[in-house]
């Protein structure tokens, strides 16, 4: 039964230090990492600040936030186009599988047609997600045939 009613929004500055908690959640709850949060807060404030790197969007419920997703965006030469990658997904404990993360999707795909250069929408997940990966599965996405590799660098460092 769906938390009535979800309003789908994006995320102000003020949204920020709510956005922060949700990501230092998300990294415990999925990875068991602990962020520190100073620098997540940091980090959340200037993507807020600087709409050219992305955005949030929030979802509330009677007044509060009760989720919240990050786009960020990638070019494709091979199509022209622009895919948003769907990040920072976190949605409180409690209103797990009451529609926050469908409504905030559904916005994803509204802003999407919108826009005239969208190509698709990416995300990644854990691979013992299992859970997240059967609600990204009943919204449509499906896995693709790649692998994610990374190395992390300290941008801090010269």
């Amino acid at each position: 039964m769906p938390i009535t009613p979800i309003r789908v929004r994006r995320a102000t500055c003020d949204d920020a230090p709510t956005i922060a908690h949700f990501n230092i959640s998300m990294a415990k709850e999925t990875e068991d990492k602990e962020l520190l949060p100073d620098v997540v807060k940091a980090g959340v404030l200037t993507l807020l600040q600087h709409k050219e790197l992305g955005f949030y969007l929030v979802a509330e419920s009677e007044g509060k936030l009760v989720g919240s997703l990050m786009i960020t965006t990638e070019w494709s030469d091979w199509r022209n186009g622009i895919f948003w990658w769907i990040q920072s997904v976190y949605v409180e404990p409690n209103s797990r599988r009451k529609g926050a993360f469908r409504a905030l999707y559904q916005e994803v795909e509204k802003l999407s047609k919108e826009e005239s250069n969208v190509c698709g929408y990416r995300l990644y997940v854990e691979k013992e997600n299992l859970a997240a990966q059967a609600v990204y599965r009943s919204l449509g996405l499906e896995e693709t045939h790649y692998r994610l590799f990374e190395k992390e660098v300290d941008p801090r460092q010269s």
